[in-house]
C-alpha cells in the first residue's frame, strides 16, 4: 500500500529503489555482575574488542581512495579519537573494576551515562557528536559478541535504518546504495555533511521509517523535500521520471556554467565565494570559478584531537589553501567554539548555562590569547604562499576588534623578527551575527577591511527561536521583515563605507532566495561549492535595476507571506 513519509531532506537528490531495513542495535542488555576474579579476564575482553575496532577503522581507512581517503578519513581519526576517551574507557574500566558489571552491561551503563551529558548540551552541533559515539559504542558491543559489523548495502537499494554514520556512508556509496533513510539523525551532523559531498541523497528525522518500512519495499526518496513515498503509485513513478530529467538537463545546463562569469543580465558582475571544510572543498572552489573561499571553519583542526593544534601543525593547513586557491583569496576564520566544546581541546572556559551566549568565538580567543596569538601567527605565516584575510567570530563591537588589530600587529612584528616572510596587508574582518553589532555596524566600519554576514546565528539570535529547534520550524525564518530591514542596514552601511559586505549564512546558498538579497543590495554571496553552480544560474537570470526598483516594495513587506508574494513576483518577470 502507498504510503507518504515525511522527514527532513539532509543531502539533495532523489532516488528509487527497493529498501533495505537495518533494525537499530539497542544495547537492551540486561544487568550482569561478574565474581571478584573474573574481573581481569573482563577487562581483557573489553580492551581486546575496542582494539579490534581499532584495526577494523585502520584498515577501512587503508581502503579509502582518492577524495574519500581525506574527507571520510577525517571522520574515521575522530572515532578513532573516541576509541582512546578517558571519558569513555576509564569509566568502562571503573564500573568493571568497581561494580564488578560484565562488559556489555558497562558499556550500556557508561554510553546512557554520557547520553545524559550530551542530551543536557544547548548546541545542538555537539549534541549530534553522540551519533558519532553511539556508532563507536555499536561496533565495540558487536565485537565483544564477535559479530560481523559490516553495513550492509546492494547496489541499487536504500539502507532505512535508525542513524549513519559517515564511516557507513563511504562503504555504502561503494556498494552502490542509490539512498539513506534515518528515523533519526540532523542535518547538522558529520554524515549528513558527508552525504552532500558525496551527493548521496539522505533524508533524516523521518520518525516513521522504521515502523512502516519493511525490508523489499519499493521506495521513492526525495532529499531535497525529506519526503518518502513507500510503494510509490504509476502517478509518481511518472513524476520521479520527469524529476530525473529535468535534473539530468539542470545538470548539463549548470555544466556549461563552471567557465561563465556570474553576471546579472545587465552587466553587474556578483562575487560568488566558497565555503570550505577541507582542501577537497576548496579544490571544488577552484575548479568552479570562486572568486575564493570566503569562509574557511577552522573549528575542526581543534575538535579532532585531545591537545591543541601546534602553531606549524595550523601553518601547514593554512598554507595549504593558500596553495590550492592559486592567488585567490582564502578567508580564514578564527577559532569559534564556546564552552561546550572548548573543554574537549583542553581549553579551561567552565560551565556555563547557555553557551551559545556565553564564552565563544573571538570572546573565547581574547580569553585565552596564548592560543589566539598561536592561530595568528600561523595564518600571517601562511600569508607569504598567497592572500589570506582574517575573519573574527561573534564580534560585538569595536573594543574587540582594536584589540584583534593590536595582537596582529604585535604578532607580524615578531614573525618578522624572526625571519618568516609575511605579508605587508593581512585583511581582517568581522562576522555580522550579533544583532547589537549589525545594529551599531557603523561604529566599527572604519577597523574593518569586509565583514561577513553569519545569517545562521543572526537570524536565531535576532528572533529569539533556536533554529534547531523542531518546534519553533516555522518562526525561524530569515522571510522576516525585521531580518530583511537589519539586512539592508548592514549592506546600505558597507556601501557608503566601501567596505565589501558578504553573506555566508544557509540563505546564501538557497538560489531561490538570490533575488532577494540582490535587491537588499548584496553584492558577495559565500556558499557551499556544491550550490554554486545553481546561485551562477540564478544570478545570470536576473536583472539587477529591475530588483533595485522593487526593493521598497520588499522591505514594506509586514509579514512573510508579504515576502513570498514578493519573491514570487519577482521570479515570474
Amino acid at each position: 500500500m502507498r504510503a507518504l513519509l515525511p522527514g527532513h531532506g539532509a543531502s539533495r537528490g532523489s532516488a528509487l529503489g527497493r529498501a533495505r531495513v537495518r533494525l537499530p542495535h539497542v544495547l537492551e542488555v540486561a544487568e550482569q555482575r561478574i565474581r571478584q576474579d573474573q574481573i581481569d579476564d573482563e577487562l581483557a575482553r573489553l580492551h581486546e574488542a575496542v582494539d579490534a575496532t581499532r584495526r577494523e577503522m585502520h584498515s577501512l581507512r587503508a581502503r579509502l581512495h582518492g577524495a574519500l581517503a581525506k574527507e571520510v578519513g577525517e571522520f574515521l581519526d575522530l572515532h578513532a579519537l573516541l576509541l582512546d576517551d578517558p571519558e569513555l574507557l576509564h569509566g568502562l574500566d571503573q564500573l568493571i573494576r568497581t561494580g564488578r558489571y560484565a562488559a556489555d552491561y558497562a558499556l550500556r551503563l557508561q554510553r546512557d551515562r554520557l547520553a545524559a551529558v550530551f542530551d543536557g548540551m544547548d548546541d545542538a552541533y555537539l549534541k549530534s557528536r553522540m551519533d558519532d559515539l553511539d556508532h563507536v559504542i555499536g561496533r565495540i558491543h558487536a565485537h565483544l559478541h564477535q559479530r560481523a559489523t559490516d553495513t550492509p548495502g546492494v547496489a541499487g537499494e536504500i539502507l532505512v535504518s535508525d542513524n549513519v554514520a559517515p564511516s557507513e556512508l563511504a562503504e555504502l556509496q561503494q556498494q552502490g546504495v542509490v539512498a539513506v533513510v534515518t528515523a533519526a539523525g540532523s542535518a547538522l551532523s558529520h554524515s549528513a555533511i558527508l552525504a552532500r559531498s558525496l551527493h548521496l541523497p539522505l533524508v533524516v528525522g523521518n520518525a516513521q521509517a522504521l515502523q512502516r518500512i519493511n525490508d523489499g519495499d519499493v521506495l521513492l526518496v526525495d532529499g531535497s523535500t525529506g519526503e518518502v513515498v513507500v510503494n510509490p503509485d504509476p502517478d509518481d513513478l511518472r513524476r520521479y521520471r520527469e524529476r530525473l530529467r529535468d535534473a539530468a538537463r539542470e545538470a548539463r545546463e549548470l555544466g556549461r556554467l563552471r567557465s561563465k562569469p556570474s553576471r546579472t543580465r545587465d552587466g553587474v558582475d556578483i562575487a560568488l565565494w566558497a565555503n570550505a571544510e577541507s582542501l577537497e572543498d576548496v579544490a571544488n572552489a577552484h575548479a568552479l570559478g570562486a572568486a575564493g573561499v570566503g569562509l574557511y571553519r577552522t573549528e575542526f583542526l581543534f575538535l579532532q584531537r585531545r591537545e591543541l593544534p601546534s602553531e606549524d601543525e595550523q601553518f601547514q593547513v593554512y598554507r595549504d589553501l593558500a596553495l590550492g586557491m592559486s592567488g585567490r583569496p582564502v578567508t580564514i576564520r578564527t577559532l569559534d567554539l564556546g564552552a561546550d566544546k572548548a573543554d574537549r581541546t583542553g581549553l579551561v572556559v567552565g560551565d556555563e548555562d547557555n553557551p551559545a551566549l556565553g564564552l565563544r568565538g573571538v570572546r573565547l580567543s581574547l580569553a585565552h590569547a596564548d592560543v589566539f596569538d598561536t592561530q595568528l601567527r600561523a595564518i600571517l605565516r601562511a600569508s607569504a604562499y598567497g592572500p589570506v584575510r582574517i575573519l573574527v567570530p561573534m564580534v560585538s563591537g569595536r573594543e574587540e576588534l582594536l584589540e584583534v588589530r593590536r595582537r596582529l600587529r604585535r604578532v607580524g612584528l615578531q614573525l618578522r623578527k624572526q625571519g618568516h616572510e609575511v605579508a605587508e596587508h593581512v585583511e581582517l574582518g568581522a562576522m555580522i551575527e550579533v544583532p547589537a553589532a549589525a545594529i551599531a555596524f557603523h561604529g566599527f566600519v572604519d577597523v574593518v577591511d569586509f565583514v561577513s554576514i553569519g545569517t545562521n546565528d543572526l537570524v536565531q539570535y535576532l528572533l529569539a527561536a533556536d533554529r534547531n529547534n523542531e518546534a519553533l520550524g516555522e518562526l525561524y525564518s530569515p522571510l522576516h521583515p525585521g531580518v530583511l530591514r537589519l539586512l539592508r542596514h548592514v549592506i546600505s552601511i558597507g556601501a557608503e563605507h566601501k567596505v565589501p559586505v558578504a553573506m555566508c549564512g544557509e540563505i546564501a546558498g538557497d538560489a531561490t532566495l538570490a533575488p532577494m538579497l540582490l535587491a537588499l543590495g548584496l553584492r558577495e554571496f559565500s556558499l557551499h561549492p556544491a550550490t554554486l553552480l545553481e546561485l551562477r544560474k540564478a544570478i545570470r537570470e536576473s536583472d539587477l535595476s529591475d530588483l533595485q526598483a522593487r526593493a521598497a516594495k520588499l522591505l514594506q513587506a509586514r509579514d512573510r507571506a508579504g515576502i513570498e508574494r514578493w519573491l514570487k513576483a519577482a521570479t515570474a518577470t
